[in-house]
């Protein structure tokens, strides 16, 4: 494509995406170092000495072609393959191949997605616009008694039967538009932290004004059926949502939801901000006060989001940068850095005596600097000073600083019951047009932490200006603790609520905010996955660079046998995924919203990482108006760029389609079904048939794939009666040769047909859900089609499987293969189907040992024999994994493991190559990480100490529990209790965490189709023979196994971590991706009432906040990450 920019694969280069990595260097030295020696010792061809005579070049030739004859006549036969290509050539003229344009395509995905986006947006509005009348006519009423559907106690009963207070009878009923969830869609219903009190005035005049929305959030839902989740979340810490559902308590009996900290509620309350953290850590700041300090800190970071910055400064008698690496900067608040903060703070030690003026002096210089070189959010700047008191003259810090025009805003939380500091933190928040809290204790920090979003949100609220906030991905799985809720990636579009009375205009206040969640999946299903070819696909980022659907996204690690977010998922950039685009020119012209394309050789993993494709890709990028996201689209060059189109009668196509033997891609929409109740309960093939017969005026259908569906339909039909003939004349007691035949479509359709009764398949999860990687879904076809189609025309792919049967004692192995049919037209070819047999792997194994018997002489018996003592033979495929061998123990393993020498030979013969390949996703243990199976021995003080704690810890919560001084602590208690489980709990969480990987994947040259040689192993030689089995991806290899080459090591197919050295891993940590920052900043209005900035606190406490001094020994670093 001219003027498009290229990057060309250099599988031997290093990794130069990151110009200052150094990746491990032990196993590529001792590589070379093993390949020199090989290279010096062995040679190429055999010496003519006995061995010569031992493997008859001639001889190996034979057997690997007869192995290939028969098992390309076996395979050949039961798939049907040339069948199936005579079909599709008899209908060749009636058929036109089309070259897609991928500019049209990725603008045309943009505009229905942003169609699509435009109707949520106008949902919300609609709810704002109702929220902020129904306030604006409310007065308020301090004795208000109301009653309302509270989620936790709907449909709850006393020990007499009665529904208790705020439990009426809720009607709930399973929807599936709701993942099945028991719902209400009639009404909204009403969740409420445990430290909220329900009965609060507050509470109750905000729910009794908010329920104007119940009849908004049913007429949106009713004007646009693909909403799902609208809510209110109101500043007063209540959250109404619809559809109403019920709240169940997690196993400690707590709501730790809190609508006010999650990223929408955040990002749509306030603009952009950068904030640097100041904590006191002098010595007076010891034992409790130090542990609020850090969860204060923890729930302040929790406060932001990927489009602010931050950084955290520590100071006593002088200052420390709690990362050493971030001294002088600002850094993006992405959950990677958040969570390494919290680490950070865990450790902070406190002594010596605090002196805060030179901490406030760095904070205003870095503000300051990060200001003038146009860097951070360029938006609200602020210092949050968290201190148990400040006695030295800092007046005239901000004097120089910030005075007059008070452009960094300065809050104060003072820690710990003692009063004597309250008028100096204070003045200084209310003078640098900031606010003042105290924190006595844990339950306190987080309604006072988040006065300060109220704060950066007044100038927004005066202005009345209702900026539109889409967040990044997310899985909010804390939504709904107890539901059988799906981890799905959701994106968030919200809206800040305001209040418009004439009298509160200057104190500019903050009702809430409301929201809608929009599933990344349906959004992507906007992007058909027929139309982008057999390894397409169609990616969304954000204005940060960061994914928000890919199909290479893996945002889910597994923690024994649960799924579990990672730590980052939602922080991984583009050019994490995308690792080919080296000088980043994809990510920067994605990010700038431009509209283009260019081109890339890539490296595909495949098959878990066993194996890899290469390919051209055509990338085509354009933004979504309105949104701060950027779509991308990829087509791999050649079969990639074309589409097969062609015709078919109703009539006939509806024929084909009902055959028993017929499935579609789960996955795919060939009609819309779920936005239609009476819809929902259809398969896609049954909604196809209603469409194609008239008898659903109503459905919505995507004609053309309807269409290429009939055809395959049409063309493929021959298949069943062939297969059905075959079955029939195979005879009950012949050897069992294929348990099944298949066959899928570009246009998603699947056929298949048992050669064997169902109970006798081997591998039963093949071709369904449960085994994804065999069966279309909407981000990938399937594993056998996609290598099918890049391998020659009329040779087999062979894929050793292993068919996972529980109940069975060994696994059972078996064999797939596969080849794609081409359509060709005008000289443009495209893959129209691809086909295939599943087969046991003894079936091969017979195969194989028959051909093997073979010798070629006239008469007598062979003198050699694959199954004799004196020869080794393996069957392996193009990517090295053994499918035969004399040892079943060895089948399916990499032949690197089981024979070093002879991979390190093949590797510098350049039979093999080797591709090293990065996964920046994964998820390693931390240095020195133990698990407890392997802990050294316990001494006897330790183990004391340990049953002491623990005696400890049961009295604590116990005293947590006796917490009943009245509601207000009632409800701190029980935070308090949550935040101690939460601690403990993630003490046994499981270690992983993210880091770097690379790992080599070997790829056999197919040019070089034979080869024989000699490896000296000290005492002995060791010769081999290397033949290509005709017509497949295999390899025959034929050995002498008794020279013992045992000194050369294995060669492993291992992912190893990629370790960064100190200077390394800081200059990555601090390294500023280019970004886009959102359109709207509200920093100040000067009607604002700056003197509305705090007052004191309650200072009341229950019994167990006064007891956690004595506890904080046994309480644990990780307070509420």
């Amino acid at each position: 494509m001219p003027g498009v920019p290229r990057f060309h694969l250099d599988t031997s280069a290093p990794h130069t995406r990151r110009p200052w990595c150094q990746w491990p260097g032990a196993w590529a030295s001792l590589q070379k170092i093993m390949v020199i020696l090989c290279l010096l010792l062995s040679s190429t061809s055999l010496s003519p000495t006995h061995a010569q005579t031992k493997i008859p070049l001639e001889t190996v030739k034979l057997w690997a072609d007869t192995f290939g004859r028969d098992l390309y006549n076996t395979v050949t036969k039961y798939s049907g393959s040339l069948l199936l290509q005579k079909k599709y050539k008899d209908v060749e003229s009636s058929l036109r191949i089309k070259e897609v344009d991928g500019l049209e395509l990725v603008r045309k995905f943009s505009e229905d997605m942003e169609t699509m986006l435009r109707r949520k947006v106008e949902a919300v509005k609609n709810l704002v616009e109702a929220a902020e009348e129904a306030d604006l006519n409310h007065e308020f009423n301090e004795s208000l008694v109301f009653n309302y559907y509270n989620s936790v106690l709907i449909n709850e009963r006393d020990e007499n039967g009665n529904y208790v207070e705020l439990g009426a009878e809720f009607v709930l009923e399973s929807n599936a538009h709701f993942s099945n969830l028991m719902v209400n869609t009639s009404i909204s219903s009403v969740q409420l932290p445990t430290n909220v009190y329900s009965k609060d005035p507050d509470i109750l005049n905000g729910v009794y004004m908010s329920e104007v929305l119940n009849t908004v959030f049913v007429e949106n839902f009713q004007r646009d059926p693909t909403l799902t989740w609208q809510y209110f979340g109101s500043s007063t810490g209540f959250f109404r949502i619809y559809p109403g559902i019920k709240w169940t308590p997690d196993e400690n009996g707590v709501i730790a939801f809190d609508c006010r900290n999650r990223g929408w509620y955040i990002q749509a309350a306030t603009s952009p901000k950068d904030i640097v953290i100041v904590v006191d850590t002098s010595g007076s700041m010891k034992g409790l006060r130090m542990t609020i300090a850090k969860h204060t800190i923890a729930t302040i970071l929790d406060t932001l989001g990927e489009n602010d910055f931050v950084n955290i400064i520590a100071y006593s008698d002088y200052i420390h940068y709690i990362e050493p690496c971030f001294k002088g900067i600002l850094v993006q608040a992405d959950r990677d850095n958040r969570e390494h903060f919290k680490q950070l703070v865990d450790e902070l030690m406190v002594k010596g005596v605090g002196v805060v003026n030179q901490a406030l002096t760095e904070a205003f210089q870095i503000l300051q600097q990060f200001q003038e070189a146009r860097q951070g959010s360029l938006c609200n700047q602020a210092i949050m000073l968290i201190t148990d008191g400040a006695v030295e003259d800092y007046e005239p810090v901000f004097e120089k600083y910030n005075w007059p025009d008070r452009k960094v805003r300065v809050f104060t939380y003072l820690i710990g019951r003692e009063v004597t500091f309250a008028d100096r933190m204070k003045w200084i928040a209310c003078n640098n047009k900031g606010y003042y809290t105290q924190i006595s204790t844990l339950a306190d920090a987080q309604e006072n932490v988040m006065e300060y979003l109220h704060v950066l949100s007044r100038p927004m609220v005066i202005n009345h200006d209702h900026d539109i906030t889409w967040t990044e991905a997310y899985m909010d799985s804390k939504l709904f603790t107890s539901q059988a809720q799906s981890l799905m990636l959701l994106t968030t579009v919200a809206m800040p609520v305001f209040s418009k009375k004439n009298e509160t205009r200057s104190h500019g206040i903050l009702l809430g905010v409301v929201g809608s969640d929009v599933a990344l999946r349906e959004l992507m299903k906007l992007a058909p996955r027929y139309k982008l070819g057999v390894h397409g696909y169609a990616f969304l980022n954000t204005n940060n660079g960061y994914i928000l659907s890919h199909p290479d996204l893996r945002p889910l690690y597994r923690d024994g046998k649960k799924l579990k977010p990672k730590p980052n998922y939602n922080s991984v950039d583009l050019s994490e995924v995308e690792w080919e685009d080296r000088a980043e020119t994809l990510r920067t012209a994605m990010i700038n919203g431009e509209t283009g394309s260019l081109s890339m050789d890539v490296k595909v993993p495949l098959d878990k990482g066993k194996r890899v494709l290469f390919l051209t890709n055509d990338y085509f990028f354009t933004d979504i108006s309105d949104t701060p996201f950027s779509l991308g689209v990829v087509l791999s060059r050649g079969h990639g760029e074309y589409i097969l189109l062609g015709n078919t009668t109703v009539e006939e196509g509806l024929h084909d389609l009902l055959h028993p033997d017929l499935t579609l891609a789960g996955d795919w929409i060939y009609c819309i079904t779920d936005i239609d109740p009476d819809h929902r309960k259809l398969s896609q093939l049954q909604a196809i048939v209603r469409f194609l017969t008239g008898k659903d005026p109503d459905l919505e259908c995507d004609e053309e794939l309807v269409r290429e569906v009939l055809l395959d339909a049409v063309v493929t039909a021959p298949m069943e009666a062939y297969w059905t003939a075959l079955a029939l004349n195979t005879s009950d007691d012949s050897e069992q040769v294929v348990d099944m035949a298949f066959l899928g479509t570009r246009a998603g359709l699947l056929r298949s047909s048992l050669f064997v009764g169902s109970e006798k398949v081997s591998d039963k999860k093949f071709l369904t859900p449960e085994d994804e990687a065999s069966i279309f879904t909407m981000d990938h076809f399937p594993l056998w089609y996609r290598q099918a189609a890049e391998h020659p025309a009329g040779s087999f792919v062979f894929n050793l499987r292993s068919a996972e049967a529980p109940e069975s004692p060994g696994q059972t192995m078996v064999v797939t293969a596969s080849t794609a049919v081409a359509v060709t037209v005008d000289k443009k070819t495209a893959i129209a189907a691809a086909v295939g047999v599943q087969m046991r792997l003894e079936f091969l194994q017979r195969t194989f040992w028959a051909a093997t018997r073979q010798c070629g002489t006239a008469e007598g018996p062979c003198p050699e024999s694959c199954q004799d003592s004196n020869l080794d033979c393996f069957v392996i495929d193009n990517n090295g994994f053994i499918l035969i061998s004399e040892r079943s123990q060895e089948m399916g393993r990499f032949l690197g493991e089981v024979d070093g020498a002879l991979m390190t030979q093949l590797l510098s013969m350049g039979v093999f190559s080797q591709v090293t390949m990065y996964d920046y996703q994964a998820m390693c243990k931390p240095p020195n990480h133990h698990h407890s199976a392997a802990r050294p021995l316990v001494s006897p003080i330790s183990a004391l100490l340990t049953a002491t704690r623990w005696l400890v810890n049961e009295l604590l919560l116990l005293l947590l529990d006796w917490s009943a001084w009245g509601s207000r602590h009632v409800h701190s208690g029980a935070e308090a209790k949550a935040v101690f489980h939460q601690s403990h709990k993630h003490k046994k969480q499981d270690m992983l965490q993210p880091c770097d990987t690379q790992y080599p994947v070997f790829v056999h040259q197919t040019a070089i189709r034979e080869t024989n040689g000699v490896i000296e192993c000290g005492a002995c030689q060791k010769i081999f023979v290397m033949q290509q089995i005709p017509s497949s991806n295999l390899l025959l290899l034929v050995t002498d196994p008794t020279c013992d080459c045992s000194i050369f090591p294995l060669v492993l197919q291992e992912a190893t971590e990629v370790k960064y050295n100190a200077s390394v891993k800081c200059e990555r940590m601090r390294s500023q991706k280019l970004r886009r920052r959102p359109d709207s900043c509200h920093a100040f209005h000067p009607e604002e009432n700056a003197q509305d900035c705090g007052g004191t606190s309650d200072l009341s406490a229950s019994l167990p906040m006064l007891l956690l001094p004595v506890c904080a020994w046994v309480l644990p670093p990780q307070l509420l990450r």
